[in-house]
């Protein structure tokens, strides 16, 4: 049975910083590239970040480059985003997904960015 199970979500202050996890199961873990999408109240879901399965390669969308890291550890089987100088307008909710198909989708961390 596939699994994506984020973590890390929470309240913080603007400029502040946090960092997420998503522990995968029941797939090859380190053979899948991965992404990190969010979506927003009211907005469309988007991709924040993506990275290869080695590691190695990682693209940003234009929104949080400079601040945002996507990282993986194969041994552990979790793909990471690190946060760091974060705005109001990060708030929303995070998700990990297979950057390809087939996908398999966590269910989500709420990130809210709020003084």
């Amino acid at each position: 049975q596939v699994q994506l199970v984020e973590s890390g979500g929470g309240l913080v202050q603007p400029g502040g910083s946090l960092r997420l996890s998503c522990a995968a199961s029941g797939f090859t873990f380190s053979s899948r590239a991965m992404s990190w999408y969010r979506q927003a109240p009211g907005k469309e879901r988007e991709l924040v970040a993506n990275i290869n399965t080695s590691g190695g390669s990682t693209n940003y969308g234009d929104s949080v480059k400079g601040r945002f890291t996507i990282s993986r550890d194969n041994a552990k089987n979790t793909v990471y985003l690190q946060m760091n100088s974060l705005k109001p307008e990060d708030t929303a909710v995070y998700y990990c997904r297979t950057l390809i198909r087939p996908w398999y989708w966590g269910q989500g961390t709420q990130v809210t960015v709020s003084s």
